[in-house]
């Protein structure tokens, strides 16, 4: 029994060092029998509209990556639903509508303008002018700050301090 387990455990490393003839060679596992790569898909223009209506939109798993660039497997059933709406005859708008419609504004790298959305167009500029307010008052208080005169009485207090240390 522990020699099996040792020829088993040697056969893998050897199979993993040196694989097959037929485990590198994609012409003798095609169908075919060519070495052309076949297309993964049936319809060049409905992937180029996928592929670039994906990079349009984000992936609601990952959140900061495409959904052309997610691995995840929401992703993979998102272009799944795009490519069946684009062979069903629906235009790039109505894909994005039903998109939205069912996740949301957030699956929109650029999300429209509309009253929900203001902040998120708007907020930059309005904390970059909160930002330049404060920063003027506060140089203008500044300049304007007149600190009253420093009396002979403090000063020598003062003297008196730094002499006394030890």
């Amino acid at each position: 029994m522990r020699s099996s387990r040792i020829q088993q455990v040697l056969l893998s490393m050897l199979l993993a060092l040196f694989p097959p003839a037929w485990a590198s060679d994609p012409a003798s596992v095609s169908p075919a029998g060519s070495s052309a790569a076949q297309p993964l898909f049936e319809d060049v223009a409905i992937e180029n509209r996928l592929n670039h209506l994906s990079r349009e939109l984000r992936c609601v798993v990952c959140q900061n990556e495409s959904l052309s660039e997610s691995p995840a497997e929401l992703a993979g059933a998102m272009r799944q639903e795009i490519r069946d709406l684009m062979k069903d005859g629906k235009t790039d708008a109505e894909v994005l509508s039903f998109l939205t419609a069912r996740y949301g504004d957030f699956v929109l790298f650029r999300p429209p303008f509309k009253p929900l959305t203001y902040l998120l167009w708007l907020g930059p500029f309005l904390f970059l002018g909160f930002g330049a307010l404060v920063w003027y008052v506060a140089l203008r208080a500044r300049r304007t700050f007149q600190g009253e005169p420093v009396s002979s009485a403090q000063l020598a207090a003062a003297a008196r301090l730094l002499e006394d240390k030890p």
